[in-house]
């Protein structure tokens, strides 16, 4: 198997706000993995919080060597090779991880929803994600996003309310809102919750600081809403330790390092009876197929990644009327254009 990569910026159409921090662009990793004239096609997503770039993942990949792997279908084998030569890397592991069920895929002529024995029919709505900014532009997003049957809404700084009052002063769709660490007090935050609860609020994402688990999980008792981890939660093994800390996950391909684990994350959650969210980075088609290929397993998808930039290089996975759609394409789902 050969492997080849290469740099890529993402353009974001609008700029991205969140509690902490502003951006425009998102720097990406393009890969390929070819066997036997099959291109298995991945993707690494990096945005700044996830302490990954460029430099970071192009090292990384160097180190990676697949020539004492002939066979793609010994997954496992190489997955763990891979994950075993650094402990971090995530986003970088993702993308082999990524282009190598691509290649099987391919290689089986299926898509994975089929290989898994999915029903595409129940693949969830996806949000489309409103950040934080101006009324106008808040306003302009939202009608922007008429097709979608729920809207995810950035928050955590001081104008919460009035972010929701502006989004209903446009829609009535169901919303989620995602705080992204930016509540501090579990009093205030619950004050909050409840104020939301009669707007309409499907759930809240990541409402306090991870370092604050005990707050998470009186907050999370206390809640008329479910509670999701997003940064607080990374990897498999961090799942079993939110159990009553927090309603659910939000899994994201370039935290789980991939499909692999990611599925094994899902059945995991639902043992603990626990919720399952299928979310991204801003991303092209390529991560975005790959992970809507788990969707129909999921509660709620954020899959609008590739709907926030302006230069897709694939195509692939369609919202249409609001819903995360298959088609038949194999292995993840994706054409290069």
């Amino acid at each position: 198997m050969q492997l080849r990569f290469k740099p890529f910026e993402l353009q974001l159409k609008h700029t991205f706000t969140l509690a902490t921090s502003s951006r425009t662009t998102t720097p990406v990793m393009l890969v390929e993995l070819e066997h036997d004239g099959l291109i298995g096609y991945g993707e690494a997503s990096m945005p700044p919080y996830l302490g990954e770039s460029h430099e970071t993942v192009a090292r990384f990949l160097k180190k990676v060597d697949l020539s004492g792997f002939n066979d793609p279908f010994r997954m496992d084998e190489i997955l763990e090779y891979v994950d075993q030569l650094e402990t971090g890397n995530r986003a970088a592991k993702a993308c082999i991880d990524i282009a190598l069920h691509d290649l099987v895929g391919k290689i089986l002529g299926q898509p994975w929803y089929k290989i898994w024995g999915l029903k595409p029919e129940n693949t969830p709505y996806t949000t489309y994600t409103i950040g934080i900014d101006t009324r106008e532009v808040v306003i302009e997003k939202t009608k922007e996003a008429a097709e979608f049957k729920m809207l995810k809404v950035k928050m955590g700084r001081d104008n919460d309310k009035e972010l929701i009052e502006t989004i209903r002063s446009v829609t009535d769709v169901p919303l989620c809102v995602d705080v992204n660490q930016g509540w501090k007090d579990k009093h205030e935050a619950l004050d909050m919750i409840h104020w939301m609860d009669e707007k309409g609020i499907v759930f809240v994402e990541q409402p306090m600081p991870k370092e604050q688990p005990e707050d998470m999980a009186w907050l999370t008792a206390h809640s008329p809403l479910p509670t999701i981890a997003d940064e607080a939660f990374q990897r498999i093994h961090d799942i079993p330790k939110f159990k009553g800390v927090y309603s659910g996950i939000n899994i994201k391909l370039m935290k789980s390092t991939g499909m692999r684990e990611a599925k094994k994350m899902i059945d995991v959650a639902r043992a603990l009876d626990m919720k399952v969210m299928i979310g991204c980075m801003t991303e092209t088609s390529c991560a975005i197929s790959a992970a809507s290929q788990l969707s129909p397993l999921c509660d709620w998808a954020d899959l609008d990644g590739a709907l926030l930039i302006t230069n897709d290089v694939f195509e692939g996975m369609k919202v249409i009327d609001g819903k995360v759609t298959l088609f038949d394409l194999p292995g993840i789902g994706v054409v290069k254009r």
